[in-house]
């Protein structure tokens, strides 16, 4: 029926190989189908349309499928008004009822495809037609449909795959015709149309690129002047090419998705969550210009929020976390930013999120890039300035894992806001982190050796906050020792800097009593021996003790210096020089001076003669210038001057502590004892007459008072020194023990991986004489301890 409607001349000029010919040819059909518009026969006009998609645009000759596609655009020229009809759609209305009925058809060879279906749905949809109608025309199609479907948009939409340049390039061509054509019902084809033209965006050919350019333009202004556009359809498509990597396909994207949102009608920020993260994705992309499109984008929509009474923050909040973390700067920036507008905005949206929030924002407050810092120190105090409450979902223990996590970042401004979280969730929400303090207490221990101070000082803000209850007070001074135990490292670098802290923030007595109750009973002595030597030093000089010691000065006199001193005696047992330390502390000379006359050989070593250089020194410090004053009353104290001449006589001479301490005594006054007058002796060591002087069979007490009884001279505002020193020496004798054992075990060690010993290297071993004297050099060796 085509055939005799075009001229067989027609049909081979549409085919020929030269444009002019086949130009012409289009013509003469656009003519011959507008006749046949006019007459209203739409057989002849299905024919028409059947024979071009049939015969050309299917075939394999270039030219044909050429000739077809410029056909097809001049039929739809043709067309005008009545060209819907034709696009895909089974125009039905155009055969007569009767004919349907005489024709009858066989279901086994009638095959409607999907595509078909959705036409007719959608045709129906969209026209004034009831449901019944629909109905029933699908019911006559079903029965006794044979009349051929005619399809003008889908043989075009085919051809933009074809391998044939020009044929793309024609196909963009008759479609921009078909498209000034049909206008509105175009939109039905919208999803393809838009998906061929994503593809030919990035085509190889210049040509087809730039036809592609002009239809898409065209579709554009066809879309925002349509009210049958259905943004819902469109939104997947979107969302599945978002993920493209190729510049030209993301510049038509971002084209597309700044036109739809500027139409009015179309809601693209309801769908923001769909293509949002593809367009951060684009902010790292090599071109300049695709990052400023982005940008752009994403700039408009922030503004869109920010005036929106409803936004589905959930969502984008998710997408963002994610991209600040981007490894592109630019990218962690805007996303950033993104998360600071959405803090202040979200309100109870956002409860929820808030642990994923605090995990993006903690590591850009340590980010290379400064803008990137600023806005995430902002942004994490407006959300610690939040009170959400887990009523409304505020997940505490997210929130604490995340803490957690960021305390073993490499940044010290990270950590340092994970602690600042830490100690708000305490205050806020108590009984919901204690609930989770076994997971966090570790982290939060090892935390204390980290290289910065102001951590440190933070990580024991937090032990304090935690240890107000005497239940996890105890627990966190156990864990604490243990940590010094398994890490003397720490006890060498921070031990001085976590005691006095916590001393500060927990009270120091409280602090020191526990210490002591736990260290008493240590089995390991060496360890015990190495804190409490640390502990005492802290106690002798440091400025955050001051009031502690002020109270052991008052062993004597007073019951709380009292309970204080005898607390502290049994683990400071564990170290001589320590309890040396502590009697001169709490003026028990005469205990001191006792004390050191019960040390033994054993107990006189390197590590005894550098502690008790230390002593010596702080002896000089303002701290014991009560004692240096006490000096000038020799008669009263008596034993304060014994005991300082038994530490001298502890002390190697060349020492420089042996001359600090024997130029001190050389400033002492030698006072008479037998008259009211007072003489100075004429010698230069005056220190040493002192004892000369004391009246035979009186006995010097603590306080310096002459003739107490001797009965009650141990006994000591209810300290039992006697019992104490006997603690002291049991607790060394321990320690001798220990210590033989140890080297026994080292000389077994020793013995057993050594070969045999050469016997000229026996010979040039150096050998002691019977006395055991040591030898010049070893004595200056000993004598030149230094700090």
């Amino acid at each position: 029926m085509a055939d005799a409607v075009i001229p067989t001349a027609v049909l081979r000029n549409l085919s020929d190989k030269l444009y002019e010919k086949r130009k012409n040819a289009a013509l003469e059909i656009e003519g011959i189908v507008k006749s046949l518009a006019a007459a209203g026969d739409h057989e002849k006009i299905s024919a028409v349309i059947n024979l071009l998609t049939m015969e050309f645009t299917t075939s394999p000759q270039a030219h044909h499928r050429k000739g077809g596609l410029i056909g097809l655009a001049a039929a739809t020229v043709g067309l005008t008004t009545e060209a819907a009809q034709h696009l895909d759609r089974t125009f039905a209305s155009a055969v007569p009822l009767q004919i349907l009925r005489e024709t009858e058809m066989d279901l086994q060879r009638l095959q409607i495809k999907l595509g078909l279906l959705k036409s007719i749905m959608r045709h129906f949809i969209f026209s004034t037609l009831s449901l019944f109608s629909f109905l029933f025309w699908l019911c006559n199609i079903c029965y006794c449909l044979n009349v051929p479907c005619q399809k003008i948009v889908p043989p075009v939409l085919e051809s933009f795959a074809d391998q044939d340049s020009r044929v793309r390039y024609y196909a963009c061509e008759a479609l921009y015709n078909i498209a000034k054509v049909v206008r509105g019902d175009f939109i039905i084809f919208f999803n393809k149309i838009f998906d061929a033209l994503c593809k030919l965006s990035a085509d190889s050919d210049g040509n087809v690129q730039s036809a592609a350019h002009l239809l898409d333009r065209l579709v554009k202004d066809i879309v925002t002047e349509s009210d049958q556009f259905s943004i819902e359809e469109f939104i997947p498509l979107l969302r599945e090419r978002m993920n493209v990597l190729n510049p030209y396909v993301r510049q038509f994207l971002v084209g597309w998705i700044t036109v739809l949102d500027s139409v009015p009608d179309i809601d693209m920020l309801g769908f923001l969550p769909d293509f949002l993260d593809g367009l951060f994705n684009m902010l790292s992309d090599s071109s300049h210009e695709i990052r400023q499109q982005a940008d752009s984008a994403l700039s408009e929509f922030l503004q869109e929020i920010k005036n929106s009474p409803s936004v589905d923050y959930g969502r984008m909040a998710e997408i963002l976390v994610q991209r600040a973390a981007s490894p592109d700067e630019f990218t962690r920036l805007t996303a950033i930013t993104w998360i600071n507008e959405f803090v202040k905005l979200g309100g109870d949206q956002l409860v929820p999120y808030y642990a994923d929030i605090l995990g993006a924002i903690l590591p850009c407050i340590s980010d290379k890039e400064e803008k990137i810092r600023v806005v995430a120190r902002e942004t994490n105090e407006e959300l610690r300035a939040i009170k959400a409450d887990p009523a409304e979902g505020f997940n505490v223990r997210a929130i604490l894992s995340i803490a957690k996590r960021q305390l073993s970042s490499e940044w010290e401004a990270t950590r340092i806001e994970a602690l600042h979280w830490t100690s708000t969730l305490l205050n806020r929400h108590r009984t919901e982190v204690l609930s989770f303090l076994d997971k966090i207490f570790d982290t939060l221990l090892k935390a204390l050796s980290d290289p910065s101070d102001e951590v440190v000082l933070l990580v024991l803000e937090v032990h304090a906050c935690i240890a107000k209850d005497l239940q996890h007070f105890r627990q966190l001074v156990v864990f604490l020792v243990h940590n010094f135990r398994t890490d003397h490292s720490l006890l060498e670098k921070r031990g001085a800097l976590i005691i006095q802290r916590l001393c500060v923030l927990l009270d120091a007595e409280r602090v020191y009593r526990e210490l002591s109750t736990i260290l008493e009973g240590e089995a390991d002595l060496d360890f015990a021996s190495i804190i409490v030597q640390a502990l005492n030093l802290i106690l002798l000089k440091s400025s955050e003790l001051a009031e502690l010691r002020n109270l052991l000065k008052q062993s004597l006199v007073n019951s709380a210096g009292k309970d204080l001193f005898v607390s502290l005696y049994a683990s400071w047992c564990h170290s001589p020089v320590a309890i040396i330390g502590l009697c001169l502390l709490a003026q028990t000379y005469q205990h001191a001076s006792t004390v050191i006359q019960s040390l033994a050989e054993e107990d006189i070593n390197v590590k005894f003669l550098v502690q008790l250089d230390k002593l010596i020194r702080l002896l000089e410090t303002p701290i014991f210038a009560y004692l240096r004053l006490q000096l000038l009353d020799p008669g009263r104290y008596t034993w304060l001057l014994k005991a300082l001449n038994g530490l001298l006589m502890l002390l190697p001479q060349q020492s420089a502590a042996f001359k600090i301490l024997r130029t001190r005594l050389k400033t002492v006054p030698s006072y008479s004892f037998s008259g009211n007058q007072v003489r100075r002796g004429s010698s230069g060591n005056s220190y040493s007459q002192i004892l000369h002087h004391i009246p035979s069979g009186s006995q010097i007490s603590e306080d310096g008072d002459v003739n107490q009884d001797v009965g009650t001279s141990n006994l000591h505002n209810g300290i039992n020194l006697t019992t104490k020193l006997r603690q002291f020496e049991q607790m060394q004798q321990q320690h001798r023990l220990h210590a033989k054992a140890q080297a026994q075990s080292r000389k077994i060690s020793t013995s057993s991986s050594k070969a045999v010993q050469r016997p000229e290297e026996a010979q040039r071993q150096p050998s002691l004489d019977n006395s055991g004297a040591i030898s010049r050099s070893s004595r200056k060796g000993l004598g030149q301890l230094h700090l």
